[in-house]
């Protein structure tokens, strides 16, 4: 880190490396979890939902890009192997064993509202202290947060679908 910026950084700084390596991991195991779900996944809306999800995963890597990119910047060094992603992620990786659309939606669901919550401190943390790193977790948290609504809207869409074809069956 230049000299300046660790002027202007006033943070606990391994803490905060801490915080910004378990945020990679938990992109790189969201990324999957988006890619192969949308890869495998059966049920009504299926081929609209699916691109959709392959945009969330490419987010996703986007999302490790600026991590990985803040922590060297931060004179850390970012997580280099996967194996390690599981000792300090605390968002979970559910591995889409039952394809159901449903089942899918709903495993993403609960990973962005860790990564909200993961996103949510790192802002905290960082506000007035160190604005390069505020200002990257603010824009991620609201790319979280638009996913999280997507999904949401998706899981409304889908059972609203459902009802509609229990009421046509009567």
């Amino acid at each position: 880190m230049g000299k300046e910026a660790k002027q202007v950084v006033s943070v606990d700084l391994e803490k905060l490396l801490g915080m910004l390596n378990a945020a990679l991991a938990e992109e790189w195991l969201a990324y999957y979890q988006y890619w192969i779900g949308a890869r495998v996944m059966e049920g009504p809306m299926r081929s609209e939902i699916e691109p959709e999800l392959l945009l969330h995963a490419t987010q996703e890597l986007n999302h490790a890009v600026l991590v990985v990119g803040r922590i060297i910047q931060l004179g850390g060094t970012p997580i280099l192997s996967p194996q390690d992603w599981f000792k300090v992620n605390r968002c979970t990786y559910d591995a889409p064993v039952d394809p159901y659309i449903e089942v899918v939606l709903e495993q993403n669901l609960k990973g962005e509202r860790c990564a909200i919550k993961r996103y949510q401190e790192i802002a905290d943390f960082t506000n007035g202290k160190d604005h390069s790193t505020h200002q990257m977790a603010v824009q991620i948290l609201n790319e979280e947060i638009e996913h999280e609504n997507d999904i949401e809207d998706w899981i409304t869409d889908i059972n609203r679908m459902k009802e509609e074809f229990k009421k046509m069956r009567m």
